[in-house]
């Protein structure tokens, strides 16, 4: 291998993620440490490097950890049919719990940084493509070769509800606790961590044995019922929890009908370590912990156009307020249900009307309306 090809692989390291050490370069290409210093060396003088990547304090950005997928969305025409071919419109997007949040937040202003894994294809590329014109940073995103992205199809009706979805996410098992580790002084530069169900059982764990050492906020989007059983039994450390009705069921292993078995389930749930919970409940509203027990929020009445998406708006909102240092959770969830309903009035998957300003003026919303729709999140 020639200097130039070695200083090539270096370069493409360390643009895959900048605070790559010279040790992992060294271990990563089987080289000497010295010689990586050599290669580093040249590229900064070649001007192809300015020197290490800090981030400044006040630049500190949200790091996003999960799904990024290629989203497919099969619409009926006409009343669905069981058992028979229904006419129906398709349509391809950029999707995935924490991309969607992501995309969400760089809209709304924030620094942002995306921690997931593409396939060599081309949805891959347009995936990456698309977060960069975002505003996204993917630099320390895991690039597989010969492996096909992450895709989700959802099948909505002709109201734009969700009937069911598929979801084809094996590549996601590659963010081992090892990946994470790699990614560590990335992560470190975070003001705040979101972390999405995707994440292998052992990678959810490591993330809040971290936060639990480091005191740093870690926030946790569920994506479906089936992957609550990525979610450890002991949830310290965890700053907060946004899940809806049935993926609370499923954690806590029984119905619930009520507000007062939501709220012994959601006591439930904080004493396994969890700080603070939120529940979305579609038309029910949300309910949100405050002190020891919980509060409700009433939905907003919105003429629903697609359903994908809702719930990523609502999180990426929420989180929104926690990085402004703002612990209202009564505020944050008002700021989740607009962003919710714009993105239900929305044939997008992350509505186009978002801006910085979005979430600025919250009080001439309308708390008294109702959304008609869960909130829907994978």
């Amino acid at each position: 291998m020639t200097d130039t090809s070695k200083k090539n692989q270096i370069y493409e390291l360390i643009r895959a993620n900048p605070f790559i050490s010279q040790q992992d370069l060294a271990i990563e290409l089987r080289l000497s440490r010295s010689a990586v210093a050599g290669h580093v060396a040249g590229l900064i003088r070649e001007r192809r490097l300015l020197g290490r990547a800090y981030v400044l304090p006040d630049k500190r950005p949200v790091m996003c950890l999960g799904a990024a997928n290629l989203d497919r969305k099969l619409r009926t025409l006409d009343r669905l049919q069981m058992g028979t071919s229904n006419p129906a419109s398709a349509e391809e997007v950029f999707g995935g719990v924490a991309r969607n949040i992501a995309e969400n937040l760089a809209r709304l202003g924030l620094p942002v940084a995306l921690l997931t894994v593409l396939g060599d294809d081309a949805a891959g590329r347009a995936l990456q493509s698309h977060a960069e014109e975002a505003g996204i940073d993917t630099r320390g995103s895991l690039r597989l070769l010969d492996t096909c992205s992450g895709t989700y199809t959802a099948v909505l009706d002709e109201r734009g509800e969700m009937i069911m979805a598929l979801a084809d996410m094996q590549l996601y098992d590659t963010l081992t606790p090892q990946f994470l580790a790699s990614r560590q002084p990335q992560r470190a530069a975070a003001a705040l961590t979101v972390a999405d169900l995707n994440l292998p059982r052992e990678s959810v764990r490591a993330l809040l044995q971290d936060a639990r050492r480091d005191s740093a906020p870690l926030v946790i989007v569920a994506v479906s019922q089936p992957k609550m059983n990525r979610l450890p039994a002991d949830l310290s450390g965890l700053r907060l929890l946004i899940l809806n009705r049935s993926e609370l069921e499923t954690r806590v292993g029984r119905a619930l009908p009520g507000a007062a078995e939501l709220r012994d389930a959601c006591r439930q749930v904080r004493e396994q370590g969890a700080h603070h919970i939120i529940v979305t409940c579609g038309g029910a509203g949300v309910y949100y912990s405050v002190g020891d027990g919980l509060a409700h929020l009433p939905a907003h009445e919105v003429r629903t156009v697609d359903v994908t998406g809702a719930g990523d708006a609502f999180a990426a909102a929420v989180c929104w307020s926690l990085y402004q240092g703002d612990d209202d959770l009564k505020l944050a969830c008002r700021r989740g249900l607009k962003l919710a309903a714009m993105t239900l009035e929305s044939d997008a998957t992350v509505s186009p009307l978002l801006g910085p300003d979005v979430l600025d003026e919250i009080h001439d919303f309308d708390l008294s309306q109702a959304i008609s729709t869960y909130f829907h999140q994978d």
